[in-house]
């Protein structure tokens, strides 16, 4: 019985030449960004309850302007990032349909959930970020400067430093969706992950300096949350992964 899914799954996927796929692939990636646009548009006329959102996190620390447009393009930093959070649902449906020619029927019914998942763990690693994250990393980097130092911090850099380190723990969350789709293909399993745990450590690491700012005290907050939930994409997988 397993013998005509594996031919429809196939005939699926190899019939579309790589030109088809390239095509596929520019359209996905025109309607997330297009979408990612009109998000920002949308965020630009709240652009200012958005400012007043972001440098929560800061306290009492003053933001400085040293370049006349300094102000116009912080809003338009603003808007550009809240237009990537609010257009998550479209990219991540984008994202999942470009991959669901290689699944099989009953797999392609989950893209809608796994899109709404995607889309909430993004969000509850950048709440984490925001909430817990930013607050002690810019204690412990403005402070780090003691009463020798003066820190004179522009707009422009705090809007692109918040706004990555948003996006980069909100990225490092979909871990469990990863691993949750390189399981259901067959590519991973429980017992290969539990058997790579140290070298996962090793990874963590190296992947918390890459996308965190180098400091390693921002780079040990972002390592601790991936572990834990490297742990539990080995439970996610050992439930829903494909059986060998």
């Amino acid at each position: 019985m397993e013998q005509p899914r594996e031919e429809s799954k196939k005939k699926d996927v190899y019939s579309m030449s790589f030109v088809d796929h390239l095509e596929e692939l520019r359209w996905r990636l025109f309607k997330a960004i297009l979408s990612v646009v009109i998000a920002a548009i949308i965020a630009f006329y709240f652009s200012d309850e958005l400012f007043q959102l972001l440098i929560i996190p800061l306290g009492d620390v003053k933001l400085h302007v040293t370049e006349v447009t300094g102000s116009f393009y912080a809003y338009l930093k603003v808007s550009l990032f809240a237009g990537i959070f609010g257009a998550l649902p479209v990219v991540f449906y984008q994202m999942w349909m470009f991959i669901s020619p290689g699944l099989y029927k009953q797999e392609k019914k989950v893209v809608i959930p796994l899109v709404a998942v995607s889309s909430l763990l993004f969000l509850i690693g950048a709440v984490f970020c925001y909430l817990v994250v930013l607050p002690l990393a810019l204690k412990f980097l403005i402070g780090f400067s003691g009463d020798i130092l003066n820190p004179i911090i522009t707009v422009g850099s705090y809007i692109s430093f918040t706004g990555l380190l948003l996006i980069a723990f909100g990225f490092a969350f979909e871990l469990p969706i990863v691993a949750y789709f390189l399981g259901r293909v067959g590519l991973i399993s429980s017992s290969f992950l539990a058997k790579g745990r140290r070298y996962a450590i090793v990874t963590i690491l190296i992947l918390a300096a890459i996308i965190t700012p180098p400091d390693v005290f921002t780079q040990v907050l972002l390592a601790i949350p991936l572990y834990f939930l490297y742990e539990i994409s080995i439970i996610l997988v050992k439930y829903t992964g494909k059986k060998h």
